[in-house]
Order: C-alpha cells, then sequence, then structure tokens
C-alpha cells in the first residue's frame, strides 16, 4: 500500500472546466488577457502609490498589500489554468498541487484579513478624524499588515499539511480547476470529517469572524455618516469608503453566498466557478475600483499624467 501510495503521489490529473478544445481554445485567449490587466492593474497601482507622496497613508499601504496579494492569488492559479487548457495530459506533480494549494489558501485568508484590517482604518478615518495619524501610526499598520500575512500562512501551512498526509488510494483525478482543498479532501479513501470540521473552524476564523469585524465596523461608519449635518460632508465620508465597500461586497459576498449555506454545500460546478473568480476577476477589478470610485486616486492618475505629457512635449521640442 505504502509503495502504491508512493507511485500514485507523483502526479494529479486536473479535470478543468471543460473537456471541448474549441471551448478551452477560447478559454485561454479569455483567462490571458485578463490575467495580464490583472498584473498590469494591480502594478500600476503600487507604482503611483509609490510616487505620489499625497498616497503615502496607512489607506494606501493596506492597499499596496492588497494588490500584491490580489497578483499573487492570481499567479498561483492561472498560469497553471493556461498551461492545462493548451496540453494533452493535464498533469501536476504532486509538489507543485501541495503548493499551489498552501499559496492559494493562505493568500485568500490574508485578503480576507486584510479588507478586516481595511476596514478599521477606514472606521478611524470616518469616527475619529482628528486622532487618526494618532491611532494609525506607522508601527501599528505594520503590525496589522503581518497579522494578516501571519495568519493566513499559518492557517494555509496547518491545512496543506492535514490534507497531503491523507492516503489517496489510487483516484488521482480531481475535478477542479486548481488544486483546491475540498477537491482534493474529495480524493482520500478514509473518513476525512476531522478535516471537514478544520476547514470549518479555519472558515469561521478566517471568513465570519473578519466580516463580522468589518460588518460592525461599517455599522459604526453608517451611524457616524448619518450624524452628519451637511448632505456634502456626509457624502464626503461616504466617498472615503466607497471602494473598500464594494471590494468586500465582491470578496466577502461571493464566498458566504456560496459556503454559508443551511441546507446544502456548493456543487462541484459552483466551486470551479468561484475560484475562477477569485482567481481572475476579483484581482483584475480591485484596482479598477480603486481608481474609478476614489477622488484621491483619480488626481494622482492626472497629477502622473500630465507630468507625463510635460515630459513628452519638451522631448518633442
Amino acid at each position: 500500500m505504502g509503495t502504491n501510495n508512493q507511485t500514485w503521489m507523483r502526479e494529479f490529473i486536473l479535470l478543468g472546466l471543460s473537456s471541448d478544445w474549441d471551448t478551452q481554445v477560447s478559454l485561454f485567449v479569455l483567462l490571458l488577457v485578463m490575467y495580464l490587466v490583472t498584473v498590469l492593474g494591480n502594478f500600476l497601482i503600487v507604482l503611483l502609490i509609490r510616487l505620489d507622496s499625497r498616497l503615502h497613508t496607512p489607506m494606501y499601504f493596506f492597499l499596496t498589500n492588497l494588490s500584491f496579494v490580489d497578483v499573487s492569488y492570481a499567479t498561483s492559479i492561472v498560469p497553471q489554468m493556461l498551461a492545462h487548457l493548451l496540453a494533452a495530459h493535464k498533469a501536476i506533480p504532486f509538489v507543485s498541487c501541495a503548493a499551489q494549494l498552501f499559496f492559494s489558501l493562505g493568500l485568500g485568508g490574508i485578503e480576507f484579513v486584510l479588507l478586516a484590517v481595511m476596514a478599521y482604518d477606514r472606521y478611524v478615518a470616518v469616527c475619529d478624524p482628528l486622532r487618526y495619524s494618532v491611532i494609525m501610526h506607522g508601527g501599528l499598520c505594520t503590525r496589522l499588515a503581518i497579522t494578516s500575512w501571519v495568519s493566513g500562512s499559518l492557517n494555509s501551512l496547518i491545512h496543506t499539511a492535514i490534507t497531503f498526509q491523507l492516503p489517496m488510494c489510487t483516484n488521482k483525478y480531481i475535478d477542479h480547476i486548481s488544486c483546491e482543498i475540498l477537491a482534493v479532501v474529495r480524493l482520500a479513501c478514509v473518513d476525512t470529517s476531522s478535516n471537514e470540521i478544520a476547514i470549518m473552524v479555519s472558515s469561521i476564523v478566517l471568513l465570519m469572524t473578519p466580516f463580522c469585524l468589518v460588518l460592525l465596523s461599517y455599522i459604526q461608519i453608517i451611524s457616524t455618516i448619518l450624524k452628519i449635518q451637511s448632505t456634502e460632508g456626509r457624502k464626503k465620508a461616504f466617498h472615503t469608503c466607497a471602494s473598500h465597500l464594494t471590494v468586500v461586497v465582491l470578496c466577502y459576498g461571493m464566498a458566504i453566498f456560496t459556503y454559508i449555506q443551511p441546507r446544502s454545500s456548493p456543487s462541484v460546478l459552483q466551486e470551479k466557478l468561484i475560484s475562477l473568480f477569485y482567481a481572475v476577476l476579483t484581482p483584475m477589478l480591485n484596482p479598477m475600483i480603486y481608481s474609478v470610485r476614489n477622488k484621491e486616486v483619480k488626481g494622482a492618475w492626472q497629477k502622473l499624467l500630465g507630468q507625463l505629457s510635460g515630459i513628452t512635449s519638451k522631448l518633442a521640442t
């Protein structure tokens, strides 16, 4: 049995979204374009924050972290998907599968915690603006960012270790687009109730707990905004949170709608589509949301483009 397990564990076969060649080619082109837009968009956001001193604030420090998480998450899944869409043999080595599960699960957890941290930042900015710079000092921001990275990584390390210790017998076909934890656990030929309990507990800790903190923060924020007398003041206060709130709805809303269901668990197709949503769509949309819905970022873009236009004009003359 030990020898057979070692032979099987050398690779898995990912079944992906479709076995139709034309569909795979179309998906390859679409996902490649979306991945390139994701990398470029997040790179430009980080570059803009670095170049414009007006954006050297806690909010944009956390946004830089979020952009890095988004690009890393997409990179942990999409290149493998692209390779498999054009490959006849859709195999992934055991070590690569374990690494993919570790990074995708870890980065997903980091993002959920980071969004809760960003909600706290917005809470302080709106509810206690006079003490904002005192409360959200550099040391606290660094510690909050480190907490996000450590909590997500530690959770992922534990799950990756216990998942790949399960005996898989002869089943090597993963009915998913990547080495997602639920899909890998299903391959086990033993009782996996302890793994499922561990997954549920970590979902509560890294999904529902941050979500509750975000909810509490926005209850306080909305309460404070409603107390502002002037319409202009309410608008200004709301605009400071609009981009983050949109991203929160996208990330938490989809996860909770799919996984927190009272009487049913998500189907395999739902799991594939949700993974695709988080791997491709969310990382691509986040920099667009922060660019379109944020006056400071739009102002920074206009300033940068104006400077580049001036430089170009001088070089032309």
